[in-house]
């Protein structure tokens, strides 16, 4: 080994002898500066590149840099924000470079309502997150790629179901009972909001890995060119395209692994049968109890759930073959949930073309995207019945009636010895099986849809600064599904005629839109013209079908109780609209906007609804005292006003279709009359308003957008006030009508105001490092102003927040200076040993006597809504490794913990019928033998920071002759969360913690290639 080793030190310094001198006289050492072609300014960390090598350099702070380089050598000068330079190396010793600013985001443009503006010039409150800044990881809700991102949005998932929606919020509810969700537009198609059976999650039917960016217009000035559906903002969602140039092929595919983050503390079977024990010493328990205890330690919450591996493919083609350019793609993702049997497959394709015809004057573009699903309906029953079910009962008691899943039986029905009968009658006032709610019902459904437009955009030859504009677009979807509960169930005998569930959805949704628009620049005037004016026809359909039966049918072949409901209900809105943008010396700027929308909610006299806007910007940095001022790179002020309008009086029967017609309605279950042996259900008179009109939201907005080092820092800051007035509100009618109890009409109003902000910067950046961060925050008011429609000093609000446990019971209220749905609670009273004392409260009002008999002790507590929203993310990428995170805190937001208010009580632990049920550890903490439903003990502060997602990447390329690009990753979802709620989730968007299904942290290996 010795002498190999020395023979070839031997060779190698020969070598080097011989070969040195050649390379050393081949290389030469050059230096220079780089500088602001306009200004002369040094660029400190500009980049100086070796061309197809990875030698390189960057500048210091005087703008001065080094390199060795060879003559030939193609050295590329680059900077952020600046057009990049190369040069070919002669025998220069020196070389100084000016770089000129780049026009790239002075051309870069935001899609906004009917047209696109460049962002520079936009004069409205506007947020854009493209696809490269969109949340890494498994994401197959388009909701979830902005998770963070954007101030003054925001997105609570629903729960943790692969088929869950999202409640997205823009800058606070706008409204009490008619819709608070932003319109959602897609490839120019604004598309319905409306719940579809069969389908939780209507984004869900679109493949995220088709989007190409994300929009969000927040203030009126930027949304009411929507006028009709534009209170609660817009989000704009533009698909990928096809552009000119040689095929490109892509292909991302991910596998992942989800589990259970936090599972929800209850007594083991050991620690239950102690305070059975106890509960029967000590507090007067039925001795009987012990005879129920078992002797097993079963985990309910183990049972259902589990570890769920899923997986998603992508495959993408674009280019231009032709010379026509086009995208295609296809996708299939494959998702379970961490609750046994739950999950969807989606199976998507999209197709887009955008050719050019008569000498390129008409652009035609197609937009089609088909997707079908399979959603499989885990029974979420199965979770609060974990929590409850007694642990010291085994899966499986031998029984054979009930598959042999223990099932809690009636006590009258013994064996002839007095044991109970494990195949005896169901118990069904008692907790059912956790495991056979999962494995006796199967619940699926199959969605289809397929939405898509084709625009035709034609510019006039003899007049080139007038376009025509024609976007005829669809969505269709229909949905088709089975709930079907096996007659092992034990709950199944209770009633038999919901066993056998089956329904059927159609949802059409026709648009045209058909405008005109008008640039033109008058040099003479330095003035800038951009008018657009335009009509708007939206046809939307909804069509339902309901059957329900038994599993089995009677003697004669019929099944008892069988069931069929039909209905079927239609909107219509049109719309004209115009817009004028107009721009003075490239500083002053001013965009005004009318719409008015006519819709077939509301009666002829109040169908009509008129939406002005207006806006003025002034872009400071283009004035003469700052036009030099090297630093700044953008200062732009704006200011907007706008009225939105509503009309979503809801989506779920007849009166919120037609609110101003008379019609009959069923009247109550058990208002029926007899006719022989049958009962006929009665009909009665509904309530309805002919004077309902619109729900209008005003809108004032001031902002400031800023830049600084060639943009290396940019963001914005924004202040607006909301205020909608003519609430659409549900009101209670007088006892003793003939109508149902609520009526809806106009009445009341609330406000939002708020401040937002969001900076970006690009902390380091060299030819192998870069890193940038990114945060954003939020505050927003939320204020009833007025909820009658006359001053009363004796109203006492409206109750909401309803709650498990007992009937009808609510622990929210709106109230007239209060935020909407505000914590009406007693205040607890606690003993010298800090712990509560049950029944005690606050003695408001001084009078003494059983406070908790009355509401005037309940005190107005915390809100659900977070006072303070953050979002942060960075990435930092040295050479061809990334690392990035984004995670998003709120502050303020309380959760009134359901789970512990209803199962945390020694009451719960026996019941008469002779059945045990579990309860949480945290009943140490209260010790309550009976239900304290509005004690504010179980109002916890749910302040939190989520870790949304961490991903680690490695990009490789110059792979088969230069030809495969590509990155492979590894994503942690949900990584962990910061908190003091002691329930499983703080982040709930009604602030009632109810056994929602748990979010659950997913692992994630991802490749992506490009060929």
């Amino acid at each position: 080994m010795r002498r190999i080793l020395g023979f070839k030190s031997i060779l190698l310094f020969i070598c080097s002898v011989f070969l040195f001198p050649q390379l050393h006289a081949q290389q030469q050492t050059v230096t220079g500066k780089v500088t602001d072609a306009q200004t002369g300014s040094p660029l400190p960390g500009a980049t100086v590149v070796i061309a197809n090598t990875n030698k390189g350099t960057s500048t210091d702070m005087d703008g001065n840099y080094q390199i060795q380089a060879e003559p030939g050598n193609e050295l590329t000068y680059s900077f952020i924000g600046y057009e990049s330079k190369t040069v070919i190396l002669d025998n220069q010793t020196n070389i100084d470079v000016s770089l000129s600013s780049s026009t790239e985001k002075l051309d870069e443009v935001v899609v906004i309502g009917y047209g696109t503006v460049k962002k520079e010039d936009a004069t409205g409150s506007v947020s854009v997150v493209s696809a490269d800044d969109f949340n890494s990881g498994t994401n197959n809700k388009p909701q979830d790629l902005i998770l963070g991102k954007i101030p003054g949005v925001v997105v609570t998932p629903s729960d943790g179901a692969p088929t869950s929606a999202a409640q997205i919020r823009i800058r606070g509810g706008s409204s009490l009972n008619a819709s608070n969700d932003p319109l959602i537009v897609i490839d120019g198609l604004p598309v319905t909001n409306e719940e579809v059976g069969g389908a939780a999650n209507l984004l869900a039917l679109i493949n995220p890995d088709d989007i190409e960016s994300m929009t969000i217009l927040k203030d009126a000035s930027a949304t009411a060119i929507y006028g009709v559906r534009a209170s609660n903002g817009v989000i704009i969602i533009t698909t990928k395209k096809g552009s000119k140039g040689p095929l490109k092929i892509n292909y991302t595919s991910n596998v992942s692994l989800s589990a259970i983050a936090k599972k929800l503390e209850v007594l083991n079977g050991n620690e239950f049968r102690q305070v059975v024990e106890d509960q029967v010493a000590n507090h007067d328990l039925s001795d009987f109890s012990l005879t129920r205890l078992g002797t097993a330690n079963t985990d309910w919450q183990d049972e259902i759930y589990r570890e769920a591996i899923s997986t998603d493919h992508n495959l993408s083609i674009s280019g231009s073959p032709g010379n026509i350019p086009l995208r295609a793609s296809f996708g299939y993702n494959y998702t379970n949930g961490i609750l046994d049997r739950s999950g969807f497959d989606r199976l998507s394709g999209s197709l887009n073309a955008n050719p050019k015809f008569l000498e390129d004057h008409l652009t035609v573009g197609v937009n089609v995207k088909v997707t079908g699903t399979k959603n499989r309906y885990s029974n979420t029953d199965a979770i609060s019945s974990a929590i409850e079910f007694d642990p010291t009962q085994p899966v499986q008691n031998g029984n054979t009636r009930y598959g042999g899943l223990t099932a809690w039986t009636d006590l009258s029905d013994t064996l002839t010895n007095g044991d109970i009968n494990i195949n005896g009658i169901p118990n069904n006032i008692a907790t059912h099986n956790p495991v056979a709610r999962i494995r006796y019902r199967d619940n699926t459904s199959d969605v289809f849809r397929s939405l898509g437009n084709v625009t035709f955009d034609y510019k006039l030859p003899f007049l080139p600064e007038l376009r025509a504009n024609l976007n005829l677009g669809y969505d269709y979807i229909k949905s088709t599904g089975d709930d079907i509960t096996d007659t092992l169930a034990s709950w199944s005998i209770r009633e038999p005629e919901q066993n056998v569930k089956a329904y059927e959805n159609t949802h059409q949704n026709h648009l045209l839109d058909f405008y005109l628009n008008y640039v033109k620049n008058v040099e003479s005037l330095a003035s800038n013209f951009d008018v657009t004016a335009g009509y708007s026809y939206q046809y939307l359909y909804k069509g339902k079908i309901n059957k329900n039966r038994p599993w089995l049918a009677n003697e004669e072949g019929v099944y008892v109780k069988s069931d069929t409901v039909i209905n079927k209900w239609e909107n219509v809105l049109v719309s004209f609209f115009g817009r004028l943008n107009y721009s003075l010396l490239d500083k002053y700027l001013l965009t005004a906007t009318l719409r008015a929308d006519g819709t077939s909610r509301f009666s002829e006299n109040n169908r009509w609804g008129t939406f002005p806007s207006f806006s003025l910007a002034w872009k400071i940095n283009n004035e003469p005292f700052l036009k030099n001022v090297k630093g700044i790179s953008e200062l732009k002020l704006r200011a907007g006003w706008g009225i939105t309008g509503q009309q979503d009086v809801g989506n779920k029967n007849f009166r919120d279709y037609y609110p101003y017609l008379a019609a009959y309605e069923f009247s109550e279950p058990g208002a029926s009359y007899q006719r022989g042996n049958e009962f006929i259900q009665t009909f009665r008179p509904g309530p309805y308003n002919s004077d309902l009109r619109w729900e209008q939201t005003t809108t004032q907005n001031i902002g400031l957008d800023f830049g600084f080092a060639q943009n290396r820092i940019t963001g914005n800051v924004d202040v607006y006030n909301r205020e909608t007035k003519d609430l659409i509100s549900e009101i209670p009618i007088a006892v003793g009508t003939n109508f149902s109890n609520t009526l809806i009409t106009n009445v009341g109003s609330l406000t939002n105001k708020g401040i937002e902000a969001n900076i970006n910067a690009i902390v380091l950046s060299s030819q192998d490092l870069r890193w940038q961060v990114g945060v954003n925050f939020s505050y927003n008011k939320n204020e009833i102003t007025k909820l009658t429609a006359y001053n009363d000093s004796t109203y006492l609000g409206v109750d909401v927040g309803a709650i498990s446990g007992g009937v009808d019971n609510k622990v929210q209220k709106h109230m007239i200076g209060y935020p909407a749905y505000t914590f009406f609670l007693f205040k607890q009273v606690y003993g010298a040993d800090g712990m509560p004392i049950e029944g005690l409260y606050v003695d408001k009002t001084g009078n003494g006597g059983d406070v908790s008999g009355n509401n005037a002790n309940k005190y107005y507590s915390k809100k659900p809504a977070p006072d303070y929203v953050f979002g942060i993310n960075t990435s930092f990428q040295y050479k061809q490794i990334d690392f990035s995170f984004s995670g998003h805190a709120n502050v303020g937001n309380y959760v009134y913990n359901n789970n512990n208010s209803n199962r945390a009580l020694f009451q719960n632990i026996y019941n008469q019928s002779g059945y045990l049920a579990n309860i949480p550890e945290s009943i140490s903490e209260t010790e309550f033998q009976t239900a304290q439903y509005w004690s504010d003990i179980y109002l916890e502060n749910a302040s939190f920071f989520r870790m949304d997602n961490i991903t680690v990447g490695y990009t490789f390329n110059n792979i088969l002759a230069e030809k495969l690009t590509g990155r492979v990753s590894f994503t942690v979802n949900n990584a962990f969360v910061i908190t003091k709620y002691s329930g499983i989730d703080p982040e709930i968007s009604d602030g009632i913690d109810k056994n929602l299904y748990p979010r659950p942290r997913t692992f994630i290996l991802g490749l992506n290639i490009d060929f």
